[in-house]
């Protein structure tokens, strides 16, 4: 069993245009409603390739209900904790030029008792899973110590914790040491205090996390691949490029990959594969974490792993 923690879950508004103008009125080509939020993204992925799943976080209201049913219907166990306000929605509008834009609302505002009985249900949530995945934005009301909790928590319990946030959140929670972190460079580039600019400087960076205990390290970086870090060892992978549709949901689907080749015992090669293939496929879709099977496996067999040397 594989736990996914969605504290600040929501339901992705996914508009198409032919180009979205700023300041003025934009009509759209159309719309869909589709559950998100980085954990139920990665929860999404995992169900696709048969991977049992509880999921756990918070939810509220009607926005919250959509997403509670969505998770049942996926086949995953859906044990997230309710709160009184109302779970957001965030925008994401593909216009045909390539851009992609991000209305992201900040989530409700949650109370010290909902969090006294969300860690409740993460302490019961964890204790037959192997691996727990923390993904995402926290609500503004919410201690930016919370991963950090979580992950004392977990580490209590013997499980390993794949973390993938951003911003205060990361940097609060890496001295608890999480067993893998996936940042993108702007994220890195925080962590780290640097900016980072070409491959080496985004490999010396990532060192120096991992040097800080941090037992694998894979920094997602678009178009360019992923580069990953373990035990010194520095490798990149690269994927075929693809027409990209969304790219909204390809790093949750990196997480994703990653636990299951965990779970399979693969190589680091065969791994970084994994994810990149998964990752590229999930951009070539417009509805977040829907992965087309067919391609991401062409995609692995031809993507390639080089490794790095500083």
């Amino acid at each position: 069993m594989i736990a996914t923690v969605t504290l600040n879950p929501a339901v992705d508004k996914t508009y198409t245009c032919t180009r979205f103008l700023p300041g003025q009125v934009n009509r759209m080509d159309s719309v869909r409603n589709l559950a998100g939020g980085k954990g139920v993204n990665v929860a999404k992925v995992l169900r696709q390739y048969e991977y049992p799943v509880r999921t756990l976080g918070l939810l509220g209201g009607y926005s919250g209900e959509l997403i509670r049913d969505h998770v049942t219907d996926i086949g995953a166990e859906c044990r997230f904790t309710p709160v009184a306000g109302e779970t957001r929605c965030s925008v994401n509008i593909l216009s045909q030029d390539g851009y992609v834009t991000e209305l992201l609302e900040p989530g409700p505002e949650i109370t010290e008792e909902e969090i006294r009985c969300f860690l409740a249900d993460y302490e019961k949530g964890i204790t037959d899973c192997e691996l727990v995945i923390l993904s995402g934005s926290v609500p503004g009301s919410v201690s930016p110590g919370i991963y950090r909790d979580l992950i004392h928590r977990a580490a209590k319990r013997e499980k390993k914790v794949l973390l993938d946030t951003s911003g205060i959140f990361l940097r609060e929670s890496i001295g608890a040491k999480p067993f893998m972190i996936k940042p993108n460079i702007k994220e890195l580039e925080f962590l780290t205090d640097r900016k980072i600019q070409g491959l080496r400087e985004t490999a010396e960076a990532a060192v120096s996390v991992n040097e800080k205990g941090i037992a694998h390290v894979l920094v997602s970086m678009g178009a360019k691949g992923i580069l990953y870090v373990k035990e010194g060892k520095i490798l990149r992978a690269k994927a075929p490029g693809v027409h990209a549709l969304n790219t909204v949901g390809c790093g949750d689907s990196v997480v994703a990959a990653f636990a299951m080749a965990y779970q399979k015992g693969m190589d680091d090669e065969e791994m970084l594969k994994f994810c990149v293939g998964i990752s590229a496929a999930n951009a070539a879709t417009l509805e977040n974490g829907v992965i087309p099977m067919t391609l991401a496996g062409e995609l692995m067999e031809k993507a390639e792993v080089e490794s790095i040397r500083l």
